[in-house]
């Protein structure tokens, strides 16, 4: 157990909660970051990044809004103008849906908050093998800006990022999260829908897959 708190990058979907849990085993004093960034689906993913934190008994939370990525725009899931895409697993062209730079753009946010309050270790729930082959989810992305940490922290500061389930499958991140009690119940990762997930998302497709064959059924209702 570290003496010193982890920061939980948490979005409220099914990656981010199983990383919390994941945290949770490594250290007792946890706080989550949720970062919104104009989104479609905003509200609902706050509310499931509360709803994560109250399962945990969180109290030391920060929810940020970082408007300019919508206003630069570039993804689906920032302007009104795109179409979120119907889901092709087996498309290796990067979907629609990536907002682009988004982790760099949240790990800074994470890193000053790290600065502040002294934490020295900061999870986010990347994916990188089973995933819609984002750029700034791949292993050698995080290598590079934990030396931008690094090199643009006081000389004393020491703040590691960590990738629990990057090399993981959905199945894997499913099992893991069962496994941890973990309250995928409670999560959210529809790209489209606010009420009932639509199920033909990227987003959707990958967690449905992840369950499938993960051989249990996911507990969140789809159209």
């Amino acid at each position: 157990m570290s003496n010193n708190p982890s920061i939980v990058l948490l979005s409220g979907g099914m990656d981010s909660c199983a990383t919390a849990a994941i945290a949770r085993d490594d250290s007792d004093d946890l706080a989550f970051l949720h970062i919104s960034y104009g989104q479609r689906t905003e509200g609902r993913e706050r509310r499931a990044f509360n709803d994560v934190a109250d399962f945990y008994g969180v109290d030391r939370r920060l929810d940020v809004s970082v408007e300019h990525l919508a206003k630069i725009g570039g993804s689906s899931l920032t302007d009104d103008s795109m179409n979120v895409t119907e889901a092709d697993l087996d498309s290796k062209e990067i979907p629609t849906s990536y907002v682009p730079f988004r982790n760099a753009n949240m790990l800074a946010i994470a890193v000053s908050w790290a600065e502040v309050i002294g934490a020295n270790s900061i999870y986010i729930g990347a994916v990188a093998e089973d995933s819609s082959g984002y750029p700034d989810c791949r292993p050698e992305f995080f290598d590079a800006f934990q030396k931008t940490i690094d090199a643009g922290t006081k000389p004393e500061t020491r703040i590691e990022i960590r990738t629990p389930i990057i090399h993981l499958s959905k199945a894997e991140i499913v099992k893991k999260g069962i496994e941890l009690k973990a309250p995928l119940h409670l999560t959210w990762s529809c790209y489209r829908s606010e009420d009932i997930a639509c199920g033909t998302c990227d987003s959707c497709a990958l967690r449905l897959r992840g369950f499938e064959n993960a051989g249990v059924k996911d507990p969140i209702a789809y159209r």
